[in-house]
């Protein structure tokens, strides 16, 4: 696939990273060319270049930036991302005395924003649960298993894209319906991420029923 990376950060790079090591062909953007030629070395990408020229590379194209800066980046790049698939990886997430809160009150997602902002992008929610550190692993795998890597969105070719790169990284799409469910994803790493900060382990909170007792 040809992925075009918007951002220089942590995720691009990491994120990045795998799909190169997946064989896709993947040209970073970013506000700074020095920057973007940085992260592209850094991951031996095909090219780098503007956040234009990232989303013009691009049959599917990642927002890794900010939060908050995700929707007007996308809403300067509409027209060029019109029918383009844009995954939207961020995690909306401000500290407080009570926890860790959704920067949008949990009443509708990033995603959901950035779909609004540039509505001819076919916008999916997905790669936001795992630390970055996750995506250098050479295979994603735990206990035995593959990753699974929840994600959502409209779009049918786009959630076919977005799946079949999922399985390229050697990971396990889990579909998890329309766009209207990214809050729900988002909450979840809200929700993961105070775990982990707390010192305890998210993934103990959800054991499968198939290893309880099937006559209880």
């Amino acid at each position: 696939m040809r992925i075009g990376i918007l951002g220089t950060g942590t995720m691009a790079t990491t994120l990045g990273g795998a799909w190169v090591r997946a064989g896709h062909d993947v040209l970073v953007g970013g506000r700074n060319r020095a920057a973007a030629a940085a992260t592209a070395a850094r991951i031996g990408a095909a090219g780098h270049g503007s956040l234009a020229d990232g989303a013009t590379h691009g049959d599917i194209v990642l927002a890794a930036v900010p939060a908050d800066v995700a929707p007007e980046l996308v809403k300067g790049l509409a027209d060029i991302l019109t029918g383009r698939t844009v995954i939207d990886c961020t995690n909306p997430i401000v500290p407080t005395d009570d926890g860790l809160v959704l920067a949008t009150g949990g009443m509708t997602s990033i995603a959901q924003r950035m779909a609004n902002a540039a509505p001819g992008a076919h916008v999916a929610k997905a790669f936001n649960l795992c630390h970055e550190s996750i995506w250098t692993l050479p295979l994603p795998v735990f206990e035995g298993a593959p990753l699974a890597v929840p994600f959502c969105g409209d779009d049918p070719r786009s959630l076919d894209q977005v799946a079949a790169l999922i399985t390229s990284m050697g990971c396990t799409p889990v579909p998890c319906g329309g766009l209207s469910r990214a809050v729900y994803v988002e909450a979840t790493a809200a929700f993961a991420i105070g775990v982990w900060w707390s010192g305890a382990e998210a993934r103990f909170a959800f054991p499968t029923p198939a290893q309880a007792p099937q006559n209880p």
